[in-house]
C-alpha cells in the first residue's frame, strides 16, 4: 500500500480515480431518475392509448346495440298493419292461427328475434312464433306487462324485463294493432342480447349496459346481470319495473368510475361510457379495457430502453475516462486506441442488430394495426348503413301502408262482386291484389337486403339496378319533399365492378345529401347521369341547391366536416372509403363560373367487362 507523506500532493492517477467515482455516482443517480420518469411517462401514454381504444370500442358497441334494437322495432310496427294479424284479432274463433304462427316463426328466424307474438285486447296471446315449442306463449296472459299497457294506450312501447315463461331477460318492443272500432291488441317482439354479448366477449371486451338507475341489463359477465352499479334509492320500484319478483339486486364490485381508471372485481380497467341514445332512453353502455398487463409492459419497456440507453451512455463516459488515463501512458496509446475501436465497432453492430429487430417488430405491429383499422371501417360502414335504414324506415312504412290499404279495398270489393255473382270482375280484383303484394315484397326485400352487412367480394353490378334500389329506399322522402328526379339517357346494360349493398350505400348517402340541400327550395331537382368509358364508369348526382361553401370544399372528405346542423360529417368519408375499396374514387365536381347553382358529386368505378 502506498503511504502519502505530509506535504505530498495526490498523483494524477489518484485524482482521476476520485473523479471517475464521483462522475459514475452522479451518472447512476441520474440514470435511476431517468428510468423512473420514463416508466411514468410510458404508463401515462399507454393509459391514454387504452382510453382512446376504449372510447372507440364503446362507440362501436353502442352503435351495434342501437342498430339491433332499431332493426327489431320495425318488425311489430310492420306486422301491426298485416291483414292476417288484424283478421285473427277481430275474429279469433273464425280464423285458424296455424298459418300465422308459421309466418311469425319464419320472420323471427330471419330477423334473429327471440320470439314474436300477438296479444289480444284482453292481454291473452293468440299467436306466437314459438307455438310449436314447450314454452309456447299462446294462451298466456300478458295484460299486466308494462309494454302491453303502454302500447294499448300510446301506440308503441318498450320494456326490459324477465320472461314469465322462459325465465330469460330481454327487451320487449310492442306496437298497437288498430281496428275499425278501436285497438285490437298489440304485436310484441322480444329481443335477447345473448348473441351480441357473445360477440363482445369474443372481441375481448368487458361490457355492461345499465338502465337509468344503474342496474345492469346486458353484460359480458352473466354474474353482474341485475346487479346495481350504485346504491338504489328504491330497490322495490326497480324490481317492479323489471318485473323480477323478489330477486335481489346485488351490488356490482365496481370501485371508481372516472374517465381514467376503474376497479372491477379487483382488477384495474380503463373505462369508457356513453348513452345508447334514442334507441333505449336512459340506457348507458360502458366498455372496460384491462389496464394490466398493458400499462406495466409499456412502463417496463420504456424503463428497459432508458436503462440500455443509460448503460450505453455510461459506456461512452467510461471510454472517455479511459482515454484520459491512456493519455498518461503514451507508450500504450496505439494499442489502447485499436482496442477501443474494435469495442466500439462491436457495440455499433449490436445496436444496428437491435434496431433491425425493433424495425421488424414495428412493421408487424403496423400491419396488425391496419388490419384492425380495416375492421373498424367495416363496422363504421355497417353502422352508417343501419343509421340510413333508420332514417328511411318511416318512408318505407308509408310505402307499405298504401299497398296494404289498397289490398283491403280490393278484397272487400272482390267479396261483394262474388256475392253478386260477378266472378270475372272479382277475378280481376284478386289479380290486382297479387300485383300489389309483389310490390310490397319488393319493398321489404330491398329493405332487408340493404340492412345486411355487405360481403367483401366484388362482382359486376348493373348501375341502373343499383340506382333503382337506392331510389326505392328513399321513395317516400323524395315524394314528400316534391323533388323531381331526372335520369339522363345512357347506353343500356352498363355495369361496374363493386359490391351491390355497399354501392347502394354510397348512392343513398349522396341522394340524402342532395335531399338535405334541397329542403325548403322551390322546384327542387336531382339529376342522375351515367357516363360509360372504355375502362371506367362515372355516376354523377347533381342537385339544384345552394352549393358547398368555398371554405369547405377542400375539407369535405375529412372526418367530422359537415354543412348540416345535425350531421356528423362521416357519410362522405365512409362513401369515399367504399369507393376506394372498389378501385374507384368519389369526387366533388368544381363549380362552373357563372353557371347554375347546386352541388355535383361524381363516383368513378371500374367498368365490368
Amino acid at each position: 500500500m502506498a503511504i502519502m507523506h505530509a506535504g505530498e500532493r495526490p498523483s494524477g492517477k489518484d485524482r482521476t480515480g476520485s473523479l471517475s467515482a464521483f462522475v459514475f455516482a452522479v451518472a447512476a443517480v441520474a440514470m435511476l431518475g431517468a428510468v423512473a420518469a420514463a416508466g411514468r411517462i410510458a404508463r401515462d401514454r399507454a393509459a391514454a392509448e387504452l382510453g382512446a381504444r376504449a372510447a372507440a370500442a364503446q362507440s362501436l358497441a353502442g352503435a351495434s346495440l342501437a342498430s339491433v334494437i332499431e332493426k327489431q322495432r320495425l318488425i311489430p310496427m310492420v306486422l301491426a298493419r298485416d291483414p292476417e294479424v288484424q283478421a285473427l284479432l277481430e275474429a279469433p274463433a273464425g280464423n285458424p292461427r296455424n298459418r300465422l304462427d308459421a309466418k311469425l316463426a319464419a320472420i323471427a328466424d330471419e330477423a334473429a328475434s327471440s320470439v314474436l307474438y300477438v296479444v289480444g285486447a284482453d292481454g291473452v296471446a293468440v299467436a306466437a312464433s314459438n307455438d310449436n315449442g314447450p314454452d309456447s306463449f299462446v294462451g298466456s296472459n300478458y295484460g299486466f306487462r308494462i309494454y302491453f299497457i303502454a302500447a294499448m294506450k300510446h301506440g308503441a312501447a318498450q320494456q326490459y324485463a324477465l320472461g314469465t315463461v322462459s325465465n330469460r331477460p330481454g327487451l320487449y318492443l310492442s306496437h298497437r294493432v288498430e281496428g275499425l272500432d278501436g285497438p285490437l291488441g298489440v304485436v310484441v317482439v322480444k329481443v335477447e342480447f345473448g348473441d351480441l354479448e357473445a360477440r363482445w366477449r369474443s372481441s375481448g371486451l368487458v361490457v355492461q349496459v345499465t338502465d337509468a338507475n344503474g342496474v345492469v341489463l346486458a353484460t359480458t359477465n352473466p354474474v353482474w346481470r341485475f346487479g346495481a352499479t350504485r346504491p338504489l334509492t328504491n330497490p322495490a320500484a326497480e324490481r317492479a319495473a323489471l318485473q323480477i319478483g323478489d330477486a335481489e339486486l346485488p351490488p356490482v364490485p365496481l370501485e371508481g368510475s372516472g374517465d381514467e381508471m376503474a376497479t372491477l372485481d379487483g382488477r384495474d380497467y380503463v373505462p369508457a361510457s356513453g348513452s345508447v341514445g334514442a334507441a333505449a332512453p336512459g340506457w348507458n353502455l360502458s366498455v372496460f379495457l384491462p389496464a394490466e398487463p398493458a400499462l406495466s409492459i409499456a412502463a417496463r419497456s420504456a424503463q428497459l430502453t432508458t436503462l440500455l440507453a443509460g448503460l450505453l451512455l455510461g459506456l461512452a463516459l467510461y471510454a472517455a475516462l479511459r482515454r484520459r488515463r491512456w493519455a498518461l501512458a503514451r507508450q500504450a496509446a496505439l494499442a489502447a486506441m485499436n482496442t477501443e475501436l474494435e469495442r466500439r465497432v462491436a457495440s455499433r453492430t449490436e445496436e444496428l442488430n437491435r434496431s433491425n429487430t425493433a424495425l421488424a417488430g414495428e412493421i408487424a405491429e403496423r400491419a396488425a394495426a391496419e388490419t384492425r383499422a380495416r375492421a373498424l371501417r367495416d363496422d363504421l360502414a355497417q353502422a352508417n348503413r343501419l343509421s340510413i335504414l333508420g332514417q328511411v324506415a318511416a318512408g318505407v312504412a308509408h310505402e307499405i301502408n298504401q299497398p296494404v290499404a289498397a289490398i283491403r279495398a280490393y278484397a272487400e270489393t272482390g267479396a261483394r262482386l262474388i256475392d253478386a255473382g260477378q266472378m270475372g270482375d272479382a277475378r280481376e280484383n284478386f289479380g290486382e291484389i297479387a300485383g300489389i303484394t309483389g310490390r310490397v315484397g319488393a319493398i321489404t326485400q330491398s329493405l332487408r337486403g340493404f340492412a345486411r352487412r355487405g360481403k367483401g367480394e366484388l362482382r359486376p353490378i348493373e348501375v341502373e339496378a343499383a340506382i333503382d334500389g337506392a331510389l326505392s329506399l328513399l321513395a317516400g322522402r323524395i315524394r314528400d319533399a316534391g323533388v323531381a328526379i331526372l335520369r339522363e339517357p345512357h347506353a343500356p346494360g352498363v355495369a361496374v365492378i363493386a359490391g351491390r349493398i355497399r354501392l347502394e350505400q354510397i348512392l343513398v348517402n349522396l341522394l340524402q345529401n342532395a335531399l338535405d340541400a334541397l329542403a325548403g327550395l322551390s322546384d327542387p331537382t336531382i339529376t342522375i347521369g351515367i357516363a360509360a368509358g372504355p375502362d371506367s364508369v362515372a355516376i354523377t348526382i347533381r342537385d339544384t341547391g345552394a352549393g358547398i361553401p368555398p371554405d369547405l370544399r377542400n375539407q369535405l372528405f375529412m372526418p367530422f366536416t359537415t354543412t348540416k346542423a345535425k350531421g356528423l360529417g362521416l357519410g362522405l368519408v365512409i362513401s369515399g372509403d367504399l369507393a376506394r375499396e372498389f378501385g374507384g374514387a368519389l369526387r366533388l365536381e368544381p363549380d362552373t363560373p357563372g353557371g347554375a347553382a347546386g352541388t355535383a358529386f361524381t363516383l368513378d368505378l371500374p367498368r365490368a367487362p
